[in-house]
């Protein structure tokens, strides 16, 4: 068991762009001193910039040497797969596939635990840079300070947000009483933090709107450089989530609507792109991205295992040590069976994923020929496929950087952009939010989103219950469209939980890995992350919640 630290209080600083500034720093606080700020060259700026940069590229949690035990620590687009592998769209394959934890759900997630430790460190680190931008600022920030305490005030909304989701047992639609996480802002004080409850989801939910409403107020008229940090209509994306959660529809779509303005959707040509697709931020979709560098610590240490792109991108060269851990050791991460064989061949979604059907070609040639349909580097491909022995449902959605060269050395080809908010979302938020008011609008709405991506699309051919009635028939539909189109960026376990649904991954022809081929009736508990017990022990007013405990077998094949 890795050792882990006291309190939400007292996570590290995290400030990767301004710690040089600073000669020191009590943990036990949760923002700089005036002084030491003051003595920090340029240092409101650099504050505010060590809001994102720690974002991505570098561990969070744990020390360089430990990357190779945790190689999943390559900064906030590493949980989307720990959730996304929570339930059955994302399988993580091999041994050796860090996400396997997740996937597996077993006490290894409960509170004495290492992993449950990464949630905590780490979202609180980034709040803490959010609390110290806020706390420069001071309550009336100058002309000079609104843009940067306005993108502090949305990143924080943004961090508590995925908190209360992660956290809370049930969303705020279900239950606004139910416990989310410890509300530490700016004013915190050590004292205070002893003995800080978890709030409830009225609470939290109340708290991230109001940010969110600062932010809207200061970043007006902001002019971003880069998708890196948000602009205002990163804002309106925020709210639109927000209020989807809790199922204020009239508000969700109005914000949804808002934030769509001067975005467009990704086309065909966009979405199939074999080099530029889900890789940059060279698009009119995206709202919201982090980019890896070549000098990030977990691309240029433990061989480039530990970053986004070993463990996504599979069209490496194997075999000259450059490829990673899903191209070269056997373990990717593919898509649920089920959900493929649900998409139409005319949905040109369906062409990200490498067809089940190419497990039963026996001949290398006609399958490297086949594999020609999906990838300009069959070969590349197809041994992956040889490492982990299949090719059936291998993901081509995120693929390597920078062409051939890419292919050939992680240095070029993990320096990838990854999406964190993209106007399909919102565009599906307005569709749902608009069908729960007056049905037949949402339905037009989805329809126009669906038919882009499939100009056959009927309504009405993708409403399964997944076992209980939670939800219409509409959400269902809109529910499945969410499901294709943000595949492993992060919302699985978010969906599952906000509609109520159960999962399944025992059925006839299974992809998911025996021993986890788990059905459930309703969000497992296991969705519901523990607080690490340290926490507990210092924060005496902190609850916690129960210690996932796995099911004992497979579940009975579910008919569909």
């Amino acid at each position: 068991m890795k050792k882990i630290i006291s309190s939400a209080f007292a996570v590290a600083f995290g400030l990767s762009m301004a710690t040089s500034c600073i000669e020191e720093y009590n943990p036990q606080t949760s923002y700089v001193s005036e002084d030491q700020a003051a003595d920090a060259p340029g240092s409101f700026q650099n504050f505010v910039n060590a809001i994102t940069a720690p974002l991505v590229g570098e561990p969070n949690y744990t020390s360089l040497s430990d990357l190779v035990s945790y190689p999943s620590d390559f900064g906030y687009p590493g949980f989307f797969q720990q959730r996304d592998v929570m339930g059955q769209d994302l399988v993580p394959l091999g041994a050796n596939n860090t996400f396997q934890t997740w996937y597996q759900c077993s006490v290894a997630l409960g509170p004495q635990y290492a992993i449950c430790q990464m949630p905590w460190t780490e979202y609180y680190n980034w709040i803490k840079n959010c609390n110290t931008v806020i706390g420069m600022a001071g309550e009336n920030p100058s002309e000079e300070h609104m843009a940067g305490v306005g993108i502090a005030y949305a990143m924080r909304a943004m961090f508590y947000m995925d908190m209360a989701r992660m956290f809370a047992q049930k969303t705020y639609a279900l239950d606004k009483q139910a416990e989310t996480v410890p509300i530490i802002t700016e004013q915190t004080s050590p004292e205070a933090a002893t003995n800080n409850p978890r709030a409830t989801n009225e609470a939290m939910w109340a708290f991230i709107l109001s940010d969110l409403d600062k932010a809207e107020q200061y970043i007006a008229g902001y002019t971003r450089k880069d998708l890196s940090t948000p602009d205002l209509s990163v804002v309106y994306g925020l709210k639109a989530r927000a209020y989807l959660t809790m199922e204020n529809w009239p508000e969700a779509e109005k914000y949804a609507k808002l934030a769509q303005e001067g975005y467009t959707m990704l086309s065909e040509s966009e979405y199939l792109d074999r080099e530029n697709s889900f890789n940059n931020t060279n698009n009119n979709s995206w709202m919201l991205g982090l980019t890896f560098t070549s000098d990030d610590e977990c691309i240029n240490y433990n061989d480039g295992d530990s970053s986004w792109g070993s463990l996504m991108s599979i069209e490496m060269t194997v075999g000259n040590g450059y490829s990673g851990y899903a191209a070269n050791y056997g373990c990717p991460t593919v898509i649920d069976r089920h959900l493929y064989e649900t998409i139409p061949v005319t949905d040109y979604r369906k062409q990200l994923f490498i067809d089940f059907s190419l497990d039963e070609m026996t001949d290398p040639n006609a399958v490297l020929e086949a594999l020609s349909d999906y990838t300009d580097y069959p070969e590349n491909v197809y041994n992956t496929g040889s490492a982990c022995g299949f090719l059936g449902g291998l993901s081509l959605k995120f693929r390597p950087a920078g062409g051939d060269a890419g292919r050939d050395d992680y240095h070029i080809g993990f320096v990838q952009s990854v999406p964190l908010m993209r106007v399909e979302e919102m565009m599906l938020i307005e569709a749902e939010a608009a069908g729960m008011q007056e049905e037949s609008r949402g339905i037009q709405l989805l329809t126009n989103f669906a038919k882009a991506r499939d100009p056959q699309y009927v309504y009405g051919t993708h409403n399964e219950a997944y076992y209980n009635n939670s939800t219409s028939a509409f959400q269902n539909e809109v529910w499945w469209q969410r499901r294709v189109e943000l595949w492993g960026e992060g919302f699985a376990t978010f969906d599952i939980k906000r509609l109520n649904k159960g999962i399944i991954r025992s059925y006839a022809n299974t992809n998911h890995v025996e021993k986890y081929r788990w059905n459930v009736q309703t969000p497992p508990e296991w969705m519901n992350l523990c607080i690490v017990q340290t926490e507990t022990n210092y924060n005496t007013a902190c609850t916690n919640n129960p210690t996932p405990q796995p099911l004992d077998s497979d579940s009975p094949e579910y008919v569909w």
